[in-house]
């Protein structure tokens, strides 16, 4: 009898993993989640109370003392290793403390492109104490000088390649008695000096750890600027505990310690400093570092570094897919993405095409204080629910009202959360474990993000922007951006849907699609600015009997507007203001336009017709 109870016991805990799997397919991954959720939380808050302060600064310093021959970065034809990394940083933190006379709590302005000399420059500033504020290379004049007062800093340091924009704005960085240093072995502009032979003539001993006595978990360690879509950069406060945070995603991803990652996106947004950079020295690993993306290198540069994780945005993934197929697609060892926003019909076509390659898509914001992560690889989520997650850092997707913009509130005041398979806006609450830092000498911006009384009087949320979905298994879908989605004829309209939808017409390489008002009319009507495909033309009919089949009659674009290239910011994001603002002047536009007429699909924009249009003489 009893050898018959232990023989079921035994069976039903065998079968168990079984049944769990069948009630839910994704119990192992969620499994899996839950034991490094549960570690990295342990780590936190082991590195929280340990005495000094314990930063990624000083994981790095381990990584050298446990691999110091190890290679660290991998650029073009030179490699250096943890050790070598280590002495060029203590190099530049000797220079910078006795030329640029640095102390404690500094901030220091880094204008370069994605070269190791950015690498130790940090590595450098952290070991004075110093925090770092990341400009952006592509930006100049006033956004530049708008940029670089955010966040006061007291120095500027910029690469070789970019004296020009230096000395454009250097009378006014005199003015305010700014030191500035470019990468060369000299400089004869005055006001400008020169960092690259005081870099050599420094020496390469440990600097003491006394330098950073002071600094913190909480400590501001990095201002990293947001795209600037919608008007001037922001500047966001990343502090030490964002930064660990942030470089815990390759965990998560389950990226081991003989891994090669290829980071060619730029270094001064947070995808590559923060997931990618300083998740390779959490994990000890090896990064293969690009100045810049590029598509025709891409797989090369994977091949010859042996890289087997990769980075991505949406876009990047598209260039990919989108080059001419090789007999070597498959050709290389990559195994792992980690990355954001790319859309399910690019996310298929780049696993059919370059082979099974677990794709790890996450959402979250630079500023942001809650993200998500698809730890299943479900093609086109950008996360799944996990209890454990929401019970650590509580959010919510409430109903928005996108022609007031605004939430949608009940008799009492307080917002309203949408049900499963519902789109809202995402809103996570702001407390002691999910803060929010704002934006550096932005007051006004900082309090947009912020939300109140949402489910209680007095309780305070971040404000992502975002409008999300998530379905009846718990996976999280992006479904738009509440300034880009915009509202015609009492329905919501998602730019991102529209535009999925365009690029699917054979004409079509790339589309951008906004609203504009037009005169008379509540809300705005749909317009698209297209990029065609090389030696294509835009074939009206087919687009007409595109959008006629797959979308609505309120969220098929009216106006249409060809352009050589798509702008778009140094991550790829699009730019929709300014195209928005321009409208379909004909007289004012240079670019090819086009209007939907009823019953003739895509005619040619005339300024007869736009004069129609704005007399009411043609309805809408």
């Amino acid at each position: 009898m009893i050898a018959y109870i232990l023989y079921t016991a035994l069976t039903g805990l065998a079968i168990l993993p079984l049944l769990l799997y069948l009630r839910n397919p994704y119990f192992f991954k969620d499994l899996g989640y839950t034991i490094t959720a549960i570690q990295i939380g342990l780590s936190l808050s082991k590195f929280k109370k340990q005495k000094p302060f314990y930063s990624i600064l000083d994981r790095f310093l381990d990584q050298v003392a446990r691999q110091p021959h190890k290679k660290f970065i991998l650029f073009e034809e030179s490699s250096y290793t943890y050790s070598q990394a280590d002495k060029e940083s203590n190099r530049v933190a000797r220079a910078l403390s006795t030329h640029a006379h640095l102390k404690e709590g500094d901030t220091v302005a880094l204008f370069l492109g994605n070269e190791p000399q950015f690498v130790w420059l940090w590595l450098a500033l952290t070991k004075l104490g110093c925090s770092a504020s990341f400009l952006n290379y592509n930006i100049r004049s006033k956004s530049l000088l708008h940029c670089f007062s955010c966040c006061d800093a007291k120095v500027l340091v910029a690469g070789a390649d970019l004296r020009g924009a230096v000395e454009e704005v250097l009378p006014t960085l005199t003015q305010q008695g700014v030191r500035v240093f470019i990468l060369g072995e000299d400089c004869d502009v005055e006001g400008i000096e020169s960092l690259s032979d005081k870099i050599q003539q420094a020496s390469d001993q440990p600097l003491s750890p006394q330098l950073r006595a002071n600094v913190n978990f909480k400590s501001p360690a990095l201002y990293i600027y947001t795209s600037g879509t919608t008007g001037l950069p922001k500047a966001a406060l990343i502090n030490h505990e964002r930064i660990w945070m942030a470089s815990f995603l390759q965990a998560v991803a389950t990226v081991r310690s003989d891994d090669v990652i290829y980071v060619y996106l730029p270094l001064y947004h947070s995808s590559a400093f923060l997931m990618g950079l300083c998740g390779a020295i959490e994990k000890g690993i090896t990064i293969a570092l690009r100045r810049k993306f590029s598509a025709s290198n891409f797989w090369n540069d994977c091949r010859k570094y042996n890289v087997t994780v990769i980075q991505y945005l949406g876009e990047i993934m598209r260039y990919l897919c989108n080059t001419p197929k090789r007999d070597n697609d498959r050709d290389h060892k990559v195994r792992l993405a980690i990355g954001n926003g790319m859309r399910a019909d690019v996310w298929a076509d780049f696993l059919q095409r370059f082979g099974d390659i677990c794709v790890c898509e996450c959402y979250g914001a630079t500023e942001g204080n809650v993200g998500f992560v698809n730890y299943t690889g479900k093609v086109g989520a950008i996360g799944k629910e996990h209890f454990l997650h929401k019970m650590g850092y509580p959010y919510a997707l409430i109903r928005y009202d996108t022609e007031k913009e605004e939430p949608v509130k009940d008799a009492r005041g307080f917002c309203i959360e949408v049900p499963r398979g519902e789109t809202g806006l995402f809103v996570a609450k702001i407390g002691k474990r999910t803060p929010f830092s704002g934006y550096a000498k932005n007051n006004q911006q900082t309090e947009k993000k912020k939300v109140r009384d949402v489910f209680v009087k007095g309780d305070l949320y971040f404000n992502s922007g975002d409008l999300l979905k998530i379905d009846n298994e718990g996976f999280i879908y992006f479904q738009d951006r509440i300034g880009d989605t915009f509202r015609w004829k009492g329905e919501n309209v998602a730019t991102t849907e529209v535009a999925d939808h365009l690029v699917t017409v054979d004409c079509v390489e790339e589309a951008n699609v906004y609203g504009v008002k037009v005169p008379g009319h509540e809300g705005r009507i749909g317009m698209a600015a297209l990029m065609l495909k090389e030696d294509m033309d835009f074939d009206g009919k087919a687009a007409y009997q595109h959008v006629k089949n797959f979308l609505p009659s309120y969220a098929r674009p009216r106006f249409i507007r060809i352009q050589d290239a798509l702008v778009v910011t140094g991550t790829f994001k699009q730019m929709k203001v300014k195209l928005a603002e321009e409208g379909y002047n004909p007289a004012i536009i240079r670019d090819t336009l086009f209007f939907l007429e009823d019953t003739k699909g895509y005619v040619p924009m005339t300024q007869e017709i736009y004069n129609s249009i704005a007399e009411g003489r043609i309805r809408l």
